[in-house]
């Protein structure tokens, strides 16, 4: 899988609201009701993660959860990150 160009990244973040650039990375983050809102969110997107074989890095913060994507192997962001992004997005 090959690492996006600069152009290609702003592109697709145009596809997935709420993400933003943090260097090699996009992040979201998404506030529930409370701890467990927090981590039955966590658990539908590792779910996710798991189907597709790509996973975040995931920290939750009580009822917060920060998501982070990268392709590691690839040294950057390719299009499975925005691919799965757009997929967690969809859960609301």
């Amino acid at each position: 899988m090959g690492l996006l160009s600069e152009d290609q990244i702003v592109g697709r973040l145009g596809e997935v609201p709420g993400w933003t650039r943090q260097g090699s990375s996009i992040v979201a983050t998404v506030t529930r009701d409370d701890f467990r809102g927090a981590f039955l969110f966590a658990g539908a997107v590792a779910f996710l993660a798991e189907q597709v074989n790509h996973h975040p890095d995931i920290l939750i913060e009580w009822n917060k959860v920060t998501l982070t994507l990268s392709t590691h192997s690839a040294g950057g962001l390719t299009d499975a990150d925005f691919d799965l992004a757009a997929k967690i997005s969809a859960l609301g």
